[in-house]
């Protein structure tokens, strides 16, 4: 069975599943593409959503589940080059076989998952090539 993406949650009495681990920004396995609120190029008020990346502002999407696909596909690019092969090495070494926990909201059944911590279960937990 493949290990399955674990939404973290502020509640009482929540805690992470045994043996999973988080994957969010602050750790060494977090997606560096982020979506923040932006002002619409148009000067509006904060009503887009930008990914950025290492400062720079990459593109603005109208909703946030568009920016959070974008920032998705990105790092599945990204992680999948081949500079990023020794991270890759590591974070099979570290993640394989676990569920790993986000604070990205779970897809709804049926729809695509939006979550580096997805990109990674697939990503570790692939057969290697050798």
């Amino acid at each position: 069975m493949m290990p399955k993406r674990i939404q973290r949650k502020r509640i009482p009495g929540w805690r992470k599943p045994e043996g999973a681990v988080y994957v969010g920004r602050p750790t060494r396995f977090g997606n560096p593409f982020t979506i923040a609120p932006a002002a619409s190029e148009r000067g509006g008020p904060l009503d887009m959503w930008a990914v950025e990346h290492q400062g720079r502002t990459l593109g603005r999407w109208d909703d946030k589940t568009a920016a959070r696909a974008e920032a998705t596909d990105r790092y599945a690019r990204w992680i999948r080059e081949p500079e990023q092969a020794e991270q890759r090495r590591l974070f099979r070494a570290l993640l394989h076989g676990r569920g790993l926990a986000c604070w990205c909201p779970l897809p709804e059944p049926g729809q695509p998952d939006h979550c580096h911590a997805a990109v990674l279960i697939e990503l570790v937990n692939a057969p290697e090539v050798r």
